[in-house]
């Protein structure tokens, strides 16, 4: 890597950036839902993992108290029940809709905690789900929803830990992954 290139990479590394807050998911259903993108999302709006995102915008100087709160969330705790329990046409895409009490009390908790700066998506009430396509014509998700709601069965869904990432514009970039026991 050239010096110049080099150097704006580590202004970049330290340039403040909101955060957000996702679950991470066990190693089988995040190659299931990663495989589910590729096969229907555009290729090249496809730049991050399958997610669920639990807040999409926390200010960057509350890092080290998030990170010391989902720490203290995940540490010695089991990973919370959940399941895939429904699908979601989201008008120009497709989503597994996703049910957990055990994970909403966590992110209720967060958002307590959290609640004077959080931004008005994330005040609203909070629509778990993991998106498997975006940014198609209308029709192209109805199309999928049809072909995926022929087969569809609730399925259990791992919840392996919490993670929080920088979101400078572009893919996330990681600050802290906590993985229950």
């Amino acid at each position: 890597m050239p010096d110049h290139a080099r150097a704006q990479v580590g202004v970049r590394a330290l340039t403040p950036a909101p955060i957000i807050v996702s679950a991470l998911f066990g190693a089988e259903d995040a190659a299931w839902l990663n495989a589910a993108r590729r096969a229907h999302f555009p290729p090249e709006r496809n730049v991050l993992d399958a997610h669920l995102t639990l807040f999409h915008h926390l200010p960057p100087d509350v890092g080290a108290e998030l990170k010391r709160r989902l720490s203290e969330l995940t540490r010695n705790q089991p990973p919370p029940r959940a399941w895939i329990g429904s699908l979601r046409n989201l008008g120009r895409g497709v989503a597994y809709g996703v049910e957990s009490p055990e994970l909403e009390a966590i992110r209720a908790e967060l958002a307590d905690a959290f609640a004077p700066l959080l931004t008005p998506q994330d005040r609203a009430g909070w629509r778990p789900h993991v998106t498997i396509q975006n940014k198609v014509e209308p029709a192209a998700a109805r199309a999928l929803l049809a072909e995926l709601s022929a087969g569809f069965t609730r399925r259990p869904l791992s919840i392996a830990g919490l993670a929080a990432w920088w979101y400078r514009g572009g893919p996330w970039e990681p600050l802290s992954r906590h993985m229950f026991a």
